[in-house]
Order: C-alpha cells, then structure tokens, then sequence
C-alpha cells in the first residue's frame, strides 16, 4: 500500500514528517510518497540519518499555508506539497492522502479535486476522541460551520461504517449532541435531525448532552460543524488542564513524588488514551478516496499513526462500504 504525505504540512515538518514516515514504512508495511521541496527533504533525510528505503520524494513548489485561500489549492497553490499530493491520490498513484497542514485546504482539497461519494452532501472532518469507555467519533469537526438535517443523517451513517469496519464496534451507538435529552430540545435543526435518525434504522439512542459523551453514551456523535469544533477545542482544553493540574500535583514535594510512583502506571494509561498522538489523525468522511488531517503540532509518532489510520481505512473498503449504505 503507498500512502502519499504532504511534506511541508504541520507545526513540525519536514523532520518529523520524515522521521514518522521512516516509523510506518519499518512498522506498518507500507509505502510511502513524501511531497515537498525535493533538495530540502533529501538534504534532511541525511541530516537526520534515516534510510529512504520504501519512501520516494516528489517535488513541489512552496506550500499552502493556514493564511492562504483554501481556494487556491486548485489554482495558485495546485503545484504546492498539499496540491501535488491531492494530485498523486487523485491519478491513482497513491492508496491515501496524509496531511498536517490547512484544515481548511484539505476539506476544499478532498472535496474538489478528490471529489466526494456520489449522494454525499458534504465531506465531513470526524476525529477520534477519547471517553471513559474507549472510543467515540464525532461529526462534524468544523469542515462545516452550517448544516441541514440530511447532511447529520449522512454524517451518522459515515460514522456507523467507520466505527464499525476500523475500530470493529458492533452495532455502534449513534447519539445527536443536544442541550437535553427530550424531543422538543434543540434548534429546529436537532429538532428535524432527530425524527430523521429516529427512523434511519440506526442504532440510535437520541439526544445526548455534551457531559455524557466523554463518559461513554455513544460511539458516535454527530453535530452541525461550528457546534461541533467548539465542543472539540473545549474538550482538548480540558484535556491540557488535567494534564498540567496532575503534573503540578505530583511535583509538589517527596510525599506526592512518592504518590505520584504508586499511581504512575495507571496514570501512564490515562495519559496515553488523552494523547492525540496515539490516535494520529481525523478522515474527512465522504471524500471518493482516502483523506486524513493528521493534527498541527504533529511529531513522528502522531503521523506515524495517522498513516496507520489510512491503512487501517483503505484496507477494511470503508468507502465502498458507506457508498452501499447511502
């Protein structure tokens, strides 16, 4: 399998571009394509003393960065390291797409070039995040700021596939975010979605208010986009507060170092399920060809395991899948 990454995507690349590429080709059994500046990234490769066996440089010109007009990846910006990726993915050169960069050049990226699922009314960003059971996927992720009931439909359907064929949940809980559990709860748009999903044959369990989902109450979350990157940045806010609270707590003095050495293993565990890193990226659901937004402040191991998560997606045919559910 040959996955293709934007070389100059992220917070952090090339170097940890390159150095998680090297982690996936030894661990994952997969090739991979890096693009960007071709002298810079051999140059590196060298630097930083990594075999470029089962990785291949392809050149491009500058980068699509978070300030540019996502517009532009089709236009200006089409011969960057994010456009010439998009271009391998679309030829066939390439089984998936990998990329820490613009979020918002990705979506319009995998959803013009790329192009979506045919019935799919937008492609959608849905990270995986953390709960006390395991794991939820939520929808949207901020791809798309305003929705219409159908499209939460087509987001639970997605999400269903997703969960159920990569992270092999049977029957997965779909649950709508809302202010309250009853009916009548909501905008007009929880309000429509909700008689939609209620007889959509789904698994769905109704309305869920925000609390409830970091403690297990679905494995699927679906919301409008602007609802749904806020609940996503407070999440990940909360996150980095119970991190630092923990690290001040147990750097405290000896008798909370030594308290710290007694619970250290089931904290490490807790940690572990928190870090981004681990999980890797978040797909941009709907696209015709895989499309993985890895996170900004990506290291190796965050793209080694976003590259993980492509193949894990390509391999188990989740678009073929959700193009046979809708």
């Amino acid at each position: 399998m040959k996955i293709v990454i934007d070389g100059f995507g992220g917070d952090n690349s090339p170097n940890e571009v390159l150095k998680g590429a090297r982690m996936a080709v030894d661990e994952l059994d997969v090739e991979v394509v890096i693009t960007g500046d071709k002298k810079s990234l051999l140059s590196k490769i060298q630097e930083l003393e990594i075999s470029d066996k089962g990785i291949t440089v392809i050149d491009a010109q500058g980068v699509i960065s978070v300030e540019d007009n996502p517009a532009e990846i089709r236009k200006s910006k089409a011969n960057s390291s994010m456009g010439i990726a998009f271009g391998l993915l679309k030829a066939g050169e390439a089984d998936a797409f990998v990329s820490a960069g613009s979020t918002a050049a990705i979506v319009v990226g995998g959803s013009t070039i790329i192009g979506r699922i045919k019935g799919i009314k937008r492609a959608s960003l849905a990270p995986i995040m953390p709960s006390y059971t395991g794991q939820y996927m939520l929808f949207d992720g901020g791809a798309n700021l305003e929705c219409r009931p159908e499209m939460l439909l087509q987001f639970a359907i997605m999400g269903k596939n997703y969960m159920q064929l990569v992270h092999k949940k049977e029957n997965p809980k779909i649950g709508l975010l809302n202010v309250g559990t009853e009916d009548e709860k909501g905008r007009e748009l929880e309000q429509m979605s909700n008689e939609l999903l209620k007889s959509s044959g789904l698994n769905y369990i109704g309305n869920v208010e925000a609390r409830e989902v970091p403690l297990g109450a679905c494995d699927v979350i679906v919301t409008d986009g602007f609802t749904g990157n806020i609940y996503l940045k407070t999440v990940e806010g909360m996150g980095k507060f119970m991190k630092n609270a923990m690290k001040d707590i147990f750097s405290g003095g000896i008798m909370s170092k030594l308290a710290a050495g007694i619970v250290m293993k089931n904290l490490k565990g807790v940690i572990s399920q928190m870090d981004y890193r681990n999980v890797g990226g978040s797909p941009l659901l709907g696209t015709s060809k895989p499309v993985f937004k890895a996170h900004g402040s990506s290291d190796a191991l965050a793209f080694k395991n976003a590259i993980r998560q492509a193949k894990q997606f390509t391999e188990n045919n989740v678009i073929e899948e959700i193009s046979k559910a809708l």
